[in-house]
């Protein structure tokens, strides 16, 4: 009896040095400090540590044009490999039917081939014949709801990867479920919101494209050194030049672009050798560096169709040079960057492409005077219902009362340190879950002690009072336990970020509990009985 004794308390100490350990961690021995220690351990949310607040709303349709653009260029070379003539190939709008891709004039004896090529390389497509080779091809309502809700989440992605390469501890990255495509970015302890604010915001869509006729003063420069007219395969962006007054100029660039931010496997800040000046180096993946080889080797100085390269950022031509020579997977971007734009630009790259842009609907910034508020005001509650119960316990079970006081504080020490061991964020809904793991606990040994009074006045002795007070209030306990925590795990995984931390915090104060009052408890009640002469009363 003794040893096994000796051994549940040696299981016991070694637990709790253990989550001490996780609640201090090892700056404890730096000399810095108990609560230096326990703040670096314990990390807090956006309510209590104060930080940024974001809602962005995910322009899908830029990821449904771009799917629709490519479908526009590789129509056009699946038709003319088909041998089937065309008068256009063109969408009919970019705003209103972004999902739509219009064929004008296809040769009227050529509908079979048509039919032919839709079914077996345009599956998300449905297409309509409306006569004299007019057929119009629309992207299926399904397809068209998938793509929404990847591209989404690709962002969701992209962001996530950008603030983790910025360094910002315990972000909230995640759907806003109160509106459709939208995202909502908490970032708690933000030295700098507004930089973080613009890597987030800005695309950094970085697309490789085909380059035409030079550099423009203006669009209708551009429109008369081409007959008057744009052709439907390219656009117009504007840019910067440094051969001209005010570094603004137009390129003629091609619509769809040959690689883009997500063909980029990695990126890198560099140093021109000649000037000296920052520049971003970034690397191709295999199937994009065959792509890209191809293209130059079309078009460099002296091929078959010469023609310069556009490096577009952000829907904004940041040069365009000649191609003397076939690139496979690797290049750079100059463009006047400082050592800090062009470190930026490369994690972005490295972060990759996001698949639309965004608008911001919500930015709010909580300071830090109201996380002290509320880190205050959360822990005197926490204090008061602690001694509350603590008062209680003592005087109602007295003896016994400290039995569950000291499984209470273990069950606290315990659960602290799984966070500082998890990272888990501490939020106010958090705090809240301690509170009621410390309800629950109470719960657990109130149904303890009661069956063991029942044994007592019953005239068991005490020590089989306690046996059949813990055996019998175990399966009730253990029911009561799993219906929370079942109920704790639902709201983990339909609930927000706060919400979340809730669920967390109040899971493992369960599981804890299960440890201190059934376990702890009895082992407490143990050392007391076997301390005692036979016939001694339990104070309880």
């Amino acid at each position: 009896m003794q040893k096994n004794l000796l051994t549940k308390t040696i299981i016991i100490i070694a637990i709790l040095l253990i989550f001490v350990y996780g609640i201090l961690g090892p700056k404890i021995f730096s000399g810095e400090g108990l609560k230096a220690s326990l703040l670096d351990r314990i990390k807090l949310g956006l309510d209590l540590k104060g930080g940024t607040h974001l809602i962005l709303q995910v322009q899908v349709n830029d990821a449904i044009n771009a799917e629709t653009d490519r479908a526009v260029e590789s129509l056009r070379d699946e038709l003319s490999k088909a041998g089937i003539t065309f008068l256009d190939i063109s969408k009919p709008d970019r705003d209103e039917h972004a999902a739509q891709v219009a064929i004008k004039g296809a040769s009227l004896d050529a509908a079979s081939k048509l039919r032919g090529i839709f079914t077996d390389r345009y599956r998300e497509y449905d297409s309509t014949n409306s006569g004299e080779g007019n057929w119009t091809l629309a992207l299926k309502p399904t397809y068209i709801a998938d793509l929404k809700t990847r591209t989404v989440d690709l962002c969701i992605e992209a962001i996530r990867r950008r603030v983790d390469t910025l360094g910002v501890s315990e972000p909230a990255i995640q759907r806003n479920g109160f509106g459709n495509n939208q995202i909502l970015v908490q970032l708690p302890g933000v030295d700098d919101p507004g930089r973080v604010k613009d890597i987030i915001q800005s695309t950094a869509r970085l697309e490789l494209r085909e380059s035409r006729g030079g550099v423009y003063a203006n669009e209708q420069e551009a429109i008369n050194a081409n007959q008057g007219q744009i052709p439907p395969n390219m656009v117009l962006i504007h840019g910067k030049s440094d051969s001209r007054a005010g570094g603004d100029a137009v390129y003629l660039v091609s619509r769809v672009p040959v690689a883009s931010g997500t063909d980029i496997r990695d990126a890198q800040t560099g140093t021109k050798s000649e000037t000296g000046e920052p520049i971003v180096r970034f690397f191709l993946t295999v199937e994009a560096g065959k792509k890209f080889a191809a293209f130059t080797e079309l078009h460099k100085k002296g091929g078959v169709d010469p023609a310069n390269l556009g490096i577009v950022l952000d829907d904004h031509v940041i040069s365009a040079p000649s191609i003397n020579s076939q690139i496979h997977d690797e290049g750079y971007i100059e463009g006047g960057f400082t050592e800090q734009s062009a470190s930026d630009l490369a994690k972005l790259l490295q972060s990759g492409s996001l698949p639309a842009s965004l608008h911001y609907l919500t930015e709010r910034t909580i300071g830090p005077a109201l996380g002290a508020d509320s880190i205050k005001a959360g822990v005197n509650a926490a204090i008061a219902g602690m001694l509350a119960v603590l008062i209680f316990m003592l005087i109602y079970y007295r003896g016994a009362g400290i039995n569950a006081n000291v499984a209470l504080i273990f069950n606290l020490v315990i659960l602290l340190g799984f966070m500082g061991f998890s990272g888990t964020v501490l939020t106010l809904p958090g705090i809240a879950g301690v509170i009621l793991t410390v309800g629950m606990g109470v719960d657990s040994n109130v149904l303890i002690f009661e069956r063991i009074r029942e044994e007592l006045r019953a005239g068991k002795a005490p020590a089989a009072a306690v046996d059949q007070g813990f055996d019998r209030a175990w399966t009730t306990i253990l029911d009561t336990h799993v219906t929370t925590i079942v109920s704790a795990i639902i709201l983990f995984f339909v609930g927000s970020g706060p919400v979340r931390g809730f669920a967390v915090t109040l899971t493992f104060g369960l599981l804890a509990n299960l440890f201190t009052a059934v376990f702890v408890s009895r082992v407490i009640f143990d050392a007391i009985l076997s301390r005692k002469q036979r016939g001694e009363a339990l104070s309880i």
